[in-house]
């Protein structure tokens, strides 16, 4: 059975809801200008406003929340996930970091050339702390969607679209897409099922980072698995319709048996009702897995 969330687990999350919805009230600035201060460790502030700037006259009302999970077992077997719900686009909001990393790792080794330090000062708060201006700066760096599309291409992505200009958060994925970028950077040499582009020491630095979120922000799929995940969320509130994106992407640990995990959701009333929605919908989908 999946593991259970523990009392203290909750109690931290509901911290985390708290302190979001406060920080909201002053969240009006767009993620794509220059920023007055230090980066927010989180992604609350500016994740927020940097998705909806400018969107509003694009976006639809959903009429109730949608929720999509997608699963596939890092342990052998099919090499197609278990997918629920339908695999249509989402906003990405910040899980799009993952991926914008992998193609900034992608182009240096293209370039023969290993990261330097800068690099590493950006990479490292964007995905521990979904650090938005560090987002930004290597956003440019790899030439935006363009780049970014063009790294997916070589890594079987299919279905996911670039943000419109600083737009990163306004990516557009579906839940399959994820998966296919997950395998590319956690799909084993002795099991490969994937001719990732990336190499060994990019992969491991990308599950690495991802293996250290902030406690903060360790919600999510990690929900349904023991002491050893990696992860990356994302979240944001659209000024249209007041209701919020949430997504959750990762690698969890179930009884010993790894598994691969995207849930992507929108229309949810509340940030806690779309967490809440991720981590139910994480839950069903691994344990429908394991029945397989």
């Amino acid at each position: 059975m999946p593991h259970v969330k523990s009392t203290s687990r909750r109690s931290g999350r509901a911290g985390v809801y708290a302190g979001v919805l406060l920080a909201s009230v002053t969240a009006l600035f767009s993620l794509g200008g220059p920023q007055t201060g230090p980066a927010v460790a989180a992604p609350s502030l500016s994740e927020q406003a940097h998705a909806t700037a400018g969107a509003n006259t694009a976006v639809e009302r959903p009429s109730k929340a949608r929720v999509t999970a997608a699963v596939l077992s890092l342990d052998g077997g099919s090499r197609k996930p278990l997918l629920q719900g339908e695999d249509a686009p989402y906003d990405t909001a910040s899980i799009v970091k993952v991926d914008i990393l992998a193609t900034l790792l992608l182009q240096a080794q293209d370039a023969g050339r290993h990261f330097t330090a800068q690099e590493r000062a950006l990479a490292e708060p964007m995905i521990r702390n979904s650090d938005n201006a560090a987002t930004n700066a290597l956003w440019r760096e790899i030439g935006g969607a363009p780049g970014l599309e063009a790294a997916n291409k070589r890594m079987g992505l299919t279905s996911t679209k670039g943000g419109p200009g600083t737009k990163w958060g306004l990516t557009q994925t579906t839940a399959s897409d994820q998966i296919r970028l997950l395998l590319s950077v956690f799909d084993s040499a002795a099991t490969s099922r994937t001719d990732s582009p990336l190499n060994e020491d990019s992969r491991a630095y990308i599950r690495t980072l991802m293996t250290r979120v902030a406690s903060d922000q360790a919600w999510g799929v990690s929900a349904v698995s023991g002491p050893d995940y990696a992860l990356k969320n994302g979240w944001l509130q659209r000024t249209a319709s007041g209701l919020w994106d949430v997504n959750s992407v990762g690698r969890v640990t179930v009884d010993g048996h790894r598994y691969l995990v995207a849930v992507l959701s929108d229309g949810s009333v509340s940030m806690s009702d779309g967490v809440s929605a991720v981590e139910r919908a994480a839950t069903q989908a691994v344990a429908a897995t394991t029945r397989t």
